[in-house]
């Protein structure tokens, strides 16, 4: 394949390691708010327990760590990780803030044996009642309280600003590279209420999964929707290989060095990934081979999802997945 300008220019980088270029996640993956009866003692302890829980599934890229030798000695110790926690009144009741230390918790992961996924981005949510007005965070806080009792952290659209739903259904490449560009992710759940019943669509990088669901209220309908919204993260997303794999991606929508530098400091910054090289260039698209503890399938699914790129349909002749970047 012929060299392109494009690769000429960034092989003049010398492959120099590349200082990240990504922004912090809406909302740190080490601060939880759970509900608390009281401020007892016996009551704090335990809401540091649960919140670590969900931390270490946070940091574990969705992994069930239920099972691992060492977990629940890890949760009775909860307290010795805490950074910060603050007793706040919601209108819910009384909720503890807590702030783990990042560096506790990674160690813990993988001293838990825990081959890391990766932090998984937030989810958008985007959900309409029965008169199309999208719902506030109030609203969906039984959505938000399952997601996040199960490592998925969710962020709402700005009211002033909201994207358009029926855009980011269609994956309209434009919207979201805003979405990417406003709440740093890929992943982004639409909903209509009607009634007790509700239409659900996942976009993971601009890939769509639907399903429709009954319920007795609306509560129930959207507590369970963040229970289907995690399933089927997990299904795509949370997918560890038995070992190394190789394979090729091709990337297009480069237009330009800065492009490139910043795809490349996206795979260095990926934990599964081992090793990146690049085989050549043609217009604004590079292949790249890569190493990496996850098939490659589901890391160019992890890659989407953080909202930087973008999945394609069939993929590029002599690749193994085809992406997109996104400005």
């Amino acid at each position: 394949m012929r060299l392109s300008r494009l690769l000429m220019l960034t092989l003049l980088l010398a492959f120099a390691a590349l200082p990240s270029l990504h922004a912090q996640l809406a909302g740190s993956p080490y601060s939880v708010v759970v509900p608390v009866a009281d401020t007892s003692d016996a009551q704090r302890d335990q809401a540091f327990s649960t919140a670590l829980a969900q931390v270490l599934t946070r940091v574990a890229g969705g992994q069930d760590l239920r099972s691992n030798a060492g977990y629940a000695d890890a949760l009775g110790k909860a307290t010795s990780m805490v950074q910060k926690f603050q007793y706040q009144r919601a209108a819910t009741g009384l909720i503890l803030n807590v702030d783990f230390e990042p560096g506790s918790v990674r160690r813990l992961v993988s001293k838990l044996g825990v081959q890391s996924a990766g932090i998984k981005p937030p989810v958008l949510l985007l959900v309409q009642d029965g008169n199309g007005h999208l719902l506030d965070q109030t609203a969906l806080a039984s959505l938000a309280a399952s997601a996040n009792a199960r490592g998925i952290n969710v962020v709402y659209p700005d009211a002033a600003s909201a994207p358009d739903p029926a855009k980011i259904a269609a994956a309209d490449p434009s919207a979201l590279a805003g979405v990417n560009q406003q709440y740093r992710t890929g992943l982004v759940l639409l909903g209509k209420l009607a009634g007790n019943s509700a239409d659900w669509t996942l976009i993971s990088g601009g890939q769509a999964q639907h399903w429709t669901a009954q319920g007795a209220s609306a509560d129930s309908l959207l507590g369970d929707a963040g229970n289907g919204l995690v399933d089927r993260l997990g299904k795509q997303l949370n997918v560890i290989g038995a070992g190394p794999s190789e394979g090729k991606l091709w990337v297009s929508g480069l237009d330009s060095a800065m492009d490139y530098a910043r795809l490349i400091s996206t795979l260095q910054d990926d934990p599964t990934v081992k090793q990146v090289l690049t085989l050549g260039a043609q217009n604004d698209a590079v292949l790249l081979d890569i190493k990496a503890a996850v098939p490659i399938s589901a890391l160019a699914a992890n890659l989407a999802a953080g909202g930087h790129l973008l999945l394609q349909g069939e993929p590029h002749p002599g690749a193994d997945a085809n992406l997109r970047w996104l400005r």
